[in-house]
């Protein structure tokens, strides 16, 4: 009879796990974990003496000013929305792809080599396509190795992608050297052909008010890629091969589905993605390739994909927050020179760390309540 009973109230509505919605775990808990991230971080600058208070009016403001900060925030974000990007479809695919940073270095050069080949002589616009083409060929082709290698020759995608890291940083310093640099010693390239570079954003929409930041149309790209990476995982054939693939290789394979297949193509998207990171600084800002253009945010990309639950619209938002996050510091330093550069860093390390590291242990108890309180109703 206690059996019976026992095995009622296990099979009871109350008891059975509720699926937990899409405001809670996308938005709720990001949110209480960056609050937990913020809350640390303010006692970190009352240790120091500082009012915590300040500080974050000094990095919001700095951040979103209207003048410089609104239009450098979305220049670091436009970036970190496709390296953040490459990791969600990786992610995906069952793949931890950290090769970023060198799939965006090789997408450079290929977004330099057709400006400096083609610069001269298309209008801006075509020279903008061919920038794309360039910088998801070659940064497809650099995910392509790894994802090969992967999947003939059982070769993990994180250190071959480690790897293949060091060999582009040793090849674009040859190429730099040899090939590129516009005088010897100089790290970077010829500037590209004037008449072919787009126009900022500051120059083509001068009713916004921003000065001349590097704010540049790919923020644009960037966003239309992100609903692209949507469809293609939630919408397309090819994203339900790839989720079958990364949740299930064996069911795939049961079910007709070449892993080797989609894990090459998870790659290749993958560095193609990554890649377009190129186009937003190579040629959309700087006009020329220089050779410490990535400044991490391949390895940034990482950080975003977690904040953003491997979903599209999570990176975008993650993506603002932490060029938010490193505009604002930017100012931080010239308004607060009192507190350290490397309390920005501080402060992305925290909001990792709740995110990632101690993911569970802010989850499980909000589930549990959310649990409790539906259950009971």
């Amino acid at each position: 009879m206690m059996a019976e009973q026992k095995q009622v109230k296990a099979n009871s509505p109350q008891s059975m796990p509720l699926n937990m919605p899409l405001w809670l775990t996308g938005f709720g808990i990001p949110l209480v974990q960056l609050v937990l991230a913020f809350g640390l971080a303010s006692l970190l600058v009352l240790s120091i003496g500082q009012n915590p208070l300040h500080v974050l009016d000094v990095l919001v403001r700095g951040a979103f000013n209207l003048d410089t900060g609104l239009p450098s925030t979305l220049y670091n974000a436009t970036s970190l929305i496709f390296t953040g990007l490459a990791v969600v479809v990786a992610f995906h695919a069952g793949l931890f792809n950290i090769g970023g940073e060198g799939q965006a270095y090789f997408a450079g050069l290929g977004v330099t080599l057709a400006c400096l080949a083609l610069g001269s002589f298309l209008p801006a616009p075509l020279m903008f396509v061919v920038a794309i083409i360039a910088a998801l060929v070659f940064g497809g082709l650099y995910g392509f190795i790894p994802g090969v290698l992967q999947a003939k020759r059982g070769a993990h995608v994180v250190v071959t992608t480690i790897m293949l890291n060091y060999i582009v940083f040793a090849f674009m310093n040859y190429a730099m050297r040899f090939w590129l640099s516009k005088s010897e010693g100089s790290t970077d390239s010829d500037n590209f052909a004037v008449n072919s570079v787009l126009p900022r954003l500051a120059d083509m929409m001068p009713f916004l008010g921003f000065s001349d930041t590097p704010l540049n149309f790919s923020f644009f790209l960037a966003l239309a890629t992100a609903a692209l990476v949507w469809w293609l995982i939630w919408r397309s054939r090819l994203g339900y091969e790839i989720r079958v693939v990364g949740q299930n290789p064996q069911a795939a394979g049961y079910a007709g589905i070449s892993v080797s297949r989609i894990t090459i193509i998870a790659m290749v998207i993958s560095g193609a993605l990554a890649g377009l990171m190129a186009v937003n600084v190579v040629y959309g800002a700087q006009g020329r390739l220089s050779l410490s253009f990535t400044s991490g945010v391949g390895f940034m990309g990482i950080a975003v994909a977690l904040m953003g639950r491997n979903h599209p619209v999570g990176v975008v938002l993650s993506a603002l927050l932490f060029g938010a996050l490193a505009q604002g510091g930017s100012e931080m330093q010239f308004d607060l020179p009192e507190i350290s550069p490397e309390f920005n860093v501080v402060i992305q390390g925290l909001i990792i760390f709740f995110v990632a590291a101690l993911d569970g242990l802010v989850r499980k108890p909000i589930e549990g309540w959310y649990q409790k309180i539906r259950g009971g109703a």
